[in-house]
């Protein structure tokens, strides 16, 4: 039997923020690379949470597997899942071990009957959903990206710009993104730094461009966090 490889795709899913993914793999090693989110998904016909991640995930799939994702926005899968992030950081959790057992089948079974999973997925996960985005996470996610934290004031003026203290804005982080302000921004700046190196623009200019001391304060970073210099992991 011929194997058709589909390349990944995905699409803005129901709930805010999230994206639907599918793919088929092509067979062999993958990497992925830590970008702050958490996803829900299909394998193997059971449902696994990927938490979130530090440093790249390496792994092995067989050629023909198929998977079917829901990629959450940074900070808003604890609500969902009723777990904070801090405890699936690094890890691949079947959500049967998250939730009861009957509440986690009943919701596999609901996506494994579907003629289109992933849009099963995507509306399942929708009408559980019911929590709006914690605005205090938001505003900090929000912040982060926009770069506050190599200003001047760093986490201390983070922290007061949404009345917290430094302590309880690294214990908020946590349990939302599953590590600290810091390393949050690092995982979020490298991606946005490969994202425009991807285009073709040059190491040292992205370096720049992305508040890096220069090209190889970029390379180290990037190394740090995927285990792979950029002109590797690009090329």
């Amino acid at each position: 039997m011929t194997v058709v490889v589909e390349p990944y795709r995905e699409r803005p899913a129901r709930v805010s923020g999230a994206q639907v993914w599918t793919r088929t793999a092509e067979g062999g090693d993958y990497r992925i690379l830590p970008d702050g989110c958490m996803d829900l998904l299909l394998l193997d016909d059971d449902l696994i949470v990927a938490g979130p991640d530090s440093r790249a995930w390496t792994g092995n799939a067989e050629r023909g597997t198929r998977y079917a994702g829901i990629r959450f926005a940074p900070g808003t899968a604890p609500d969902f899942l009723g777990v904070p992030a801090k405890e699936l950081l690094n890890e691949r959790v079947p959500l049967a071990e998250l939730w009861s057992p009957t509440r986690s089948r009943r919701l596999l079974d609901r996506i494994r009957s579907a003629p289109d999973q992933a849009q099963a997925l995507d509306d399942a996960v929708a009408s559980l959903a019911e929590e709006p985005p914690d605005r205090l996470i938001t505003q900090v996610l929000r912040s982060i990206r926009a770069g506050v934290l190599r200003g001047g004031a760093g986490v201390w003026g983070l922290a007061g710009s949404v009345g917290l203290s430094e302590r309880q804005l690294h214990r908020r982080c946590l349990n939302a993104f599953g590590y600290g302000p810091k390393m949050l921004d690092r995982v979020l700046r490298m991606n946005v730094a490969l994202d425009h190196a991807r285009t073709g623009a040059g190491l040292a200019d992205v370096a720049v461009l992305h508040g890096y001391a220069d090209q190889a304060h970029f390379t180290r970073d990037v190394k740090a966090l995927t285990g792979l210099p950029p002109r590797i992991l690009l090329g």
